[in-house]
């Protein structure tokens, strides 16, 4: 019997990738990447005003190139017996779609507005619809926000929505309703776009929609209206019913079917987002924390439903029957900046050669380029190896990790980034360690939420490029947390959980656990914490949180 094939589709914030999956022995078998090329000019984004857009052509683009690309590269053979693709996006991503269900950024005179775009997840556009959210569910007779922390983000997708009808008309005028990009690739692969009708992922509407079964749904009429009129029957273009990702969406149609060289059989699966698939491609095990590091940091964990039964854990980014493994609870929480605070501090120290250097006459113009290339690419490993020399408590510097606002413990994305403890002796070094620290410290602070509130964690499981490329931050992040930590040897997490949700959906596994088993590459590496570090770091921790206090509360 020939072995069979499933393709997992991951977009992240940069890119897209396709994996090929043996479904028998967890073989990767090729891979394909795809740079956004809109997004890599920063088009329709303007970080000062916390806007981040992204074009459909970008996503479009990516899913065809890649899996043409994943194809050529794999053995005779595999295209004829793949099986299943599924899809993991970023979230809370949605975009205003038409009544088929096209975005409307690739409708007729919305090409280039902004407000017609995939809304990314860290757009922070909304924070003021965010907290009329939070303001009126307090007030209400249900607490729509309950199940998602009790406190709504700007991250998040009514927030978004509701700040993009009332910037722009136009947009409010033609759009029908709007639809997550993990759910709009899977209806566009089956050919099923109707907003009405296509299957919409349990994981994005329970984390990001406040739709729970409690409120049979999405929240009420009555609510949606009292907080803008604008919204008046958007609930009915929207949906009732959503799926787990072991559920499929439909069958590849005979369109995507020709342009990619599959065939109509292939099965669609219902899309997640990135991080919960990371968890499934991770192992991810009851009360185990799941923890995917990259620009910013999203926590995964699982717990038996029988266990959990009532308890709700405020302040963190919901909790959702089966929003990443079928059957278990589902607990999201995370860093709205991790990977992005070293990419800032990198951003600034890169200023003189992007401005002075780059402007000088003293060496040719190859050269230069070269030399600002050379010191660019090497000034995170050249700060990681001179800051792993500092003491712990030597500089005195601590930092909050706040730079794009804090996703949990308590959602407040109106929060600043801050660094007390400077004196003239404060070196890139020495800032850069605070920064890392400060990471680590928001880190454990959502462990400490999580365990107040009655759920425990067994073990950490950390995945994504932070993860895999600087032992110097997860070595902190050990010592700061108290836990080892163990790195999934995948290097590509999210597309492999994508590609074993595949594997459920097309029926060559009955259950999500029993796909990991047989595709799970395992453990690469374990972090331990250093006993006398975890000492040394447990009073630095208490200044994290005073200063915390101070920013969030006095500044």
């Amino acid at each position: 019997m020939s072995a069979k094939y499933t393709i997992g589709l991951d977009y992240g914030t940069d890119s897209v990738r396709s994996l090929i999956v043996n479904t028998e022995t967890g073989e990767e078998i090729a891979s394909a990447v795809f740079n956004y090329p809109r997004w890599e000019k920063g088009m329709y984004c303007d970080a000062s005003q916390n806007q981040f857009r992204q074009h459909p052509k970008d996503y479009l683009e990516g899913l065809e190139y890649t899996i043409i690309e994943a194809l050529k590269q794999s053995p005779k053979g595999v295209a004829e017996n793949i099986v299943g693709i599924s899809v993991d996006t970023t979230g809370s991503t949605p975009i205003a779609v038409d009544e088929k269900g096209v975005p409307l950024s690739i409708t007729s005179g919305f090409e280039e507005n902004p407000n017609a775009m995939f809304v990314l997840w860290k757009d922070h556009t909304g924070v003021q619809e965010a907290d009329e959210i939070n303001q009126l569910a307090k007030k209400w007779d249900v607490d729509f926000t309950k199940f998602e922390g009790g406190i709504y983000s700007s991250e998040w997708f009514w927030a978004k929505l509701l700040h993009v009808i009332r910037e722009d008309i136009g947009v409010f005028r033609a759009a029908y309703s709007w639809v997550e990009h993990c759910d709009w690739i899977p209806a566009l692969l089956t050919g099923n776009t109707n907003p009405k009708i296509l299957k919409r992922s349990r994981c994005a509407a329970g984390h990001k929609a406040m739709w729970h079964e409690a409120f049979e749904g999405l929240p009420s009429e009555e609510f949606l209206v009292a907080l803008d009129p604008m919204l008046a029957g958007l609930k009915e273009r929207l949906f009732k019913e959503t799926y787990t990702c072991d559920v499929a969406a439909g069958k590849l149609s005979p369109k995507w079917a020709g342009k990619l060289g599959l065939s109509t059989e292939v099965v669609i699966g219902v899309g997640a987002f990135d991080a919960h698939l990371g968890a499934v491609g991770a192992e991810i095990e009851p009360y185990y924390l799941s923890k995917v590091m990259g620009t910013s940091t999203c926590d995964m964990l699982i717990a038996p439903m029988e266990e959990v039964g009532d308890k709700l854990v405020n302040g963190i980014c919901g909790q959702v029957d089966g929003s990443i493994v079928p059957g278990m609870m589902g607990l999201e929480a995370g860093q709205s900046a991790f990977g992005d605070i070293y990419a800032w501090f990198k951003k600034v120290l890169d200023w003189p050669l992007e401005n002075i250097l780059a402007e000088s006459e003293l060496v040719d113009e190859q050269t230069k380029q070269k030399l600002i290339a050379e010191t660019s690419d090497n000034i995170i490993k050249k700060l990681s190896e001179e800051a792993a020399k500092i003491p712990i408590e030597e500089s005195g510097i601590v930092a909050l990790d706040w730079m794009n606002g804090r996703r949990t413990p308590d959602a407040n994305q109106n929060l600043k980034g801050a660094i007390a403890g400077l004196n003239l002796g404060s070196d890139a070094p020495r800032i850069f360690r605070a920064l890392v620290e400060a990471t680590a410290f928001g880190s454990k602070a959502i462990n400490d939420r999580f365990i107040s509130e009655g759920v425990r964690i067994d073990g950490v499981i950390a995945l994504g490029g932070v993860a895999k490329k600087s032992p110097f931050v997860m070595q902190i992040v050990a010592d700061v947390l108290n836990m080892p930590i163990k790195v999934a040897r995948s290097e590509q997490a999210c597309a492999l959980g994508s590609a074993m949700a595949a594997a459920v959906a097309a029926g060559v596994y009955s259950s999500t656990s029993e796909a990991q088993k047989k595709m799970g590459g395992g453990i690469e590496t374990e972090y331990l914490p250093i006993p006398e570090n975890v000492e040394k770091y447990k009073p630095l921790y208490e200044k994290y949180k005073k200063f915390g206090k101070f920013i969030e509360n006095d500044y």
